[in-house]
């Protein structure tokens, strides 16, 4: 049977980026949830809440 190759030496990344790619990713998760809850309020404000709640119902009764 074939064995599996092994490195003596593991592989690292020594590259300037290395480990900014899970800050990115959380900073941008944290932005799009920011500018949902901004979105939100702004419809709410603008639009009112009876109107609000009644398109959320609309929403949940249409999915359900």
């Amino acid at each position: 049977m074939a064995q599996p190759l092994q490195s003596a030496h593991p592989v690292s990344d020594n590259s300037p980026t290395a480990g900014r790619t899970p800050s990115v990713l959380l900073f941008a998760g944290a932005g799009l949830g920011g500018l949902a809850v901004l979105a939100t309020l702004a419809l709410w404000f603008h639009y009112g809440t009876q109107v609000f709640f009644e398109v959320i119902r609309a929403g949940l009764s249409a999915c359900f």
